[in-house]
């Protein structure tokens, strides 16, 4: 996911950039990193964490606890 990619998947969920901070449990700050793709003049990429996350909110999982016990 590059930051064309991640704002694309911001936008098509409706998210501000503060919402999307709030629902990835960041700062609005990374979230403009992200998007910009660049920080300070040095690259950053999504992390693979972040980009799981991304994906489970598109699908709309909002909170995991664990697998459940049968």
């Amino acid at each position: 996911m590059d930051e064309k990619e991640f704002k694309r998947w911001r936008k098509s969920l409706g998210m501000s950039q503060k919402d999307a901070a709030k629902a990835l449990g960041l700062k609005p700050r990374i979230i403009q990193y992200y998007e910009k793709g660049e920080r300070d003049g040095e690259k950053v990429k999504v992390p693979r964490s972040i980009r799981l996350a991304c994906y489970a909110l598109a699908q709309g999982v909002t909170d995991y606890n664990g697998p459940n016990e049968d």
